[in-house]
């Protein structure tokens, strides 16, 4: 069952969205958060074993895009640290509508 919560910090989001993830495509996906300056981002992409150094197959690519409703980076999708980016990935990764849509703060 695939879970639709708002996340109460970066841990509470990693695990929900591995959670949805894994549940939907029965399989494991990376979920991992940014270190130092870059600590609340998170990157979504296949596990490092099943990568090509840095970068996911196309089908990797496509397996993940259709999982979360959007064209996807060779080296995963990357989550802003903000709530309303969060809240949107939740829905996302459930696979149902997505209601928040983030906003960039910055230039």
């Amino acid at each position: 069952m695939t879970i639709i919560e708002t996340p109460t910090d970066r841990n509470d989001f990693i695990r929900i969205v591995k959670h949805n993830l894994r549940e939907r495509s029965g399989k494991s996906w990376s979920v991992k958060g940014g270190r130092g300056t870059a600590w609340g981002w998170v990157t979504i992409c296949a596990l490092p074993s099943q990568m090509d150094g840095y970068c996911m197959s196309e089908a990797q690519c496509e397996e993940l895009g259709a999982l979360l409703g959007e064209r996807v980076h060779s080296q995963g999708t990357l989550v802003p640290s903000a709530s309303d980016f969060r809240m949107e990935y939740v829905q996302r990764s459930a696979g149902v509508e997505v209601t928040v849509v983030g906003v960039p703060s910055w230039d």
